[in-house]
């Protein structure tokens, strides 16, 4: 594909100073790009050396000064990027259909331009919508209602009675609507107490690979409309993510608690039951959440504190043994003053 950078401006709501005409022919990372490609600057330290690139053009923000260089300004360069990638490299499509080794029950309904592939099982009384995809071995249960262009690939099951709206992606190996993580203790043993609510995804999310989202033991487990979720992410019953959370790789949040909305949850988060974590919150890595915590607070730690009065900790652990030492001098010293006082 080629483009010239006015017209690049023009997809992404831009202003060009430099050749208008120049003639783009692909993306590329800021170190590799050549002449006919354009790049971004990632950041202040990328912006004051614009010249270290061979890209024919750099996308940057508005605050950046004229160049020697082509350069494009955009409001949010990052996004900007990201929408020009799609174009010049749009994700394949595959053939719509349903394919002859795909298993579908009764009572399936389904839009326009669906691609069903192979190895696809679905059970009965399954709703799909417009544009849907499925890669091959994916398993959806009875009574399923997926949107429209929602895209499943391979090996993921969508267990009975689950909800998926509009838009969705679930990557590889994902499991939705699996049991909740629920036993009472009988004697010496445990019984299982049955799981029979359901998992709601909303419009615009995209879950990880390897992700497990367990249904609700009544009612349902909720992911709100743009939660983005990494791989190896845990969700167990009857939690709620608020509309347009981050939830980094391996985290976990046990039952019935509620996350908020515009959260982040960085790496290996474990979030404890029937706990709040309110609207705008960050929690650092590997941080422990033990107790509700605010809108708009950043903890960090197990259990978790204020991420300022955590990097303050931090600082001071390395120094421990020698803060050991120099306390038992001082106490040696405080118990001779002691003896010569008495």
């Amino acid at each position: 594909m080629e483009l010239s950078l006015n017209q690049i401006a023009e997809l992404l709501d831009g202003e060009v100073f430099g050749d208008l005409e120049k003639i783009i022919r692909d993306v590329a990372p800021f170190e590799t790009a050549n002449d006919n490609q354009i790049t971004f600057a990632d950041s202040a330290r990328f912006y004051k050396n614009l010249e270290r690139t061979a890209a024919g053009a750099v996308i940057v923000p508005r605050k950046v000064k004229a160049a020697d260089k082509n350069i494009v300004k955009v409001d949010n360069h990052k996004a900007a990027f990201a929408r020009l990638m799609d174009v010049y490299h749009p994700a394949a499509k595959p053939k719509t259909g349903i394919r002859s080794t795909a298993v579908v029950g009764k009572n399936f309904k389904c839009g326009k331009d669906v691609s069903i592939a192979p190895m696809v099982v679905i059970g009965n009384n399954v709703s799909l919508g417009h544009g849907v995809i499925l890669y091959p071995g994916v398993v959806i249960g009875d009574n399923v209602l997926i949107g429209d262009e929602t895209k499943i690939y391979p090996n993921v099951t969508v267990q009975e009675n689950c909800r998926l709206g509009n838009r969705v992606i679930i990557h590889a190996g994902t499991v939705i609507g699996s049991d909740g993580y629920g036993f009472v203790a009988e004697g010496e043993s445990y019984r299982k107490i049955p799981q029979l609510g359901f998992v709601q995804i909303d419009d615009d999310v995209e879950i990880g690979a390897c992700n497990t989202i367990d249904r609700a033991t009544f009612g349902k487990t909720w992911i709100q409309r743009g939660v983005k979720t990494d791989n190896l992410v845990h969700i167990a019953h009857n939690v709620t993510v608020g509309k347009n959370t981050v939830i980094v790789a391996q985290t976990g949040i046990a039952g019935s608690s509620t996350i908020g909305n515009q959260a982040t949850l960085a790496a290996q988060v474990g979030i404890g039951g029937h706990v709040h974590v309110g609207d705008n919150v960050m929690i650092g890595a590997r941080g422990g959440v033990t107790k509700s915590v605010a809108n708009g607070e950043i903890v960090s730690g197990f259990p978790e504190i204020p991420h300022r009065l955590w990097l303050k900790v931090q600082r001071i652990i390395p120094r421990l043994p020698e803060i050991k030492k120099k306390l038992a001098i001082v106490e040696k010293r405080l118990k001779k003053l002691e003896e010569k006082l008495d």
